[in-house]
């Protein structure tokens, strides 16, 4: 087997396991809040794999909630913060030394500051919740992909077909849409899907702290974030499976990532 075809197989997988997880997770959002203190802190079994928490919920479908909703604030997080990092790299090395400069400055001064506390300012500051978080992660996620795509318009700028271009009248804008913008799309599709891992983790994290999502929802952040109480007791499952489910699929983010920068540049794999 070669190594597209592996490539291409890590890819269909990942995405059928992350695309279950979330539409399952979506059908499931009313059985996750659902009570019953008669099986309450039940560990893992045939019927709950997950075990239930204290008020007897099923720890499995509330797990897969979780994520679910996870990687839908993920989706809205990404694609946003890729779409302002795209025009924002572009339009500065385009548009001239002015904003250039005023973009570099503000992705120095975002990059400055303490990653988890300017997220956490932001979403308090928007009121918390779906889309006070939603705000915290694409205001804060945008700055490494803006930098890179301003790095590689650079380079394209010195390349001799744009050069050509600019000497035959082309307006910058034509040049950008018809020269540029084809040959970025593979650096801007890879560090899209790249933006998902990151967007899930901050997002869980803040919703620990109490800062993100409200505690009624049944998010990763507020279903670790409760099990802490409970690990003294020896309820280990509370936070044992939420956790490495989480981890298993930031991974397979990542995996997503890897192989879409593969078949989209193959010069770029790893050994």
């Amino acid at each position: 087997m070669n190594q597209r075809k592996r490539t291409l197989i890590w890819l269909s997988a990942s995405f059928f396991f992350l695309l279950a997880v979330t539409v399952l997770g979506y059908l499931w959002r009313e059985e996750a809040l659902v009570t019953d203190f008669s099986r309450k802190n039940l560990a893992p079994c045939l019927r709950y794999p997950f075990g239930t928490d204290f008020m007897g919920r099923d720890m499995f479908v509330r797990t897969v909630t979780g994520l679910s909703l996870s990687i839908r604030l993920g989706v809205v997080t990404a694609a946003a913060s890729a779409v302002f990092a795209g025009l924002l790299g572009i339009g500065a090395a385009v548009m001239g030394k002015a904003a250039d400069s005023a973009v570099t400055f503000l992705i120095d001064l975002i990059m400055g500051i303490p990653h988890i506390l300017l997220l956490v300012l932001i979403s308090y500051a928007c009121g918390k919740g779906f889309w006070g978080v939603a705000a915290g992660i694409t205001l804060t996620h945008w700055t490494s992909l803006a930098r890179l795509m301003r790095g590689e318009v650079l380079q394209l700028k010195n390349s001799q077909y744009i050069r050509i271009a600019s000497k035959l009248g082309m307006t910058k804008f034509r040049i950008a849409a018809e020269h540029m913008i084809p040959h970025l799309l593979p650096q801007f599709f890879t560090g899209l899907v790249l933006l998902f891992p990151h967007a899930i983790l901050h997002e869980a994290s803040i919703t620990f702290l109490g800062f993100g999502l409200s505690p009624e929802q049944p998010a990763i952040g507020v279903i670790l974030s409760e099990s802490m109480r409970y690990l003294t007791m020896g309820k280990w499952w509370l936070a044992l499976f939420p956790g490495g489910l989480l981890i298993i699929c930031v991974l397979l983010f990542r995996i997503l990532g890897d192989s879409v920068c593969r078949l989209l540049d193959p010069g770029s794999a790893h050994e």
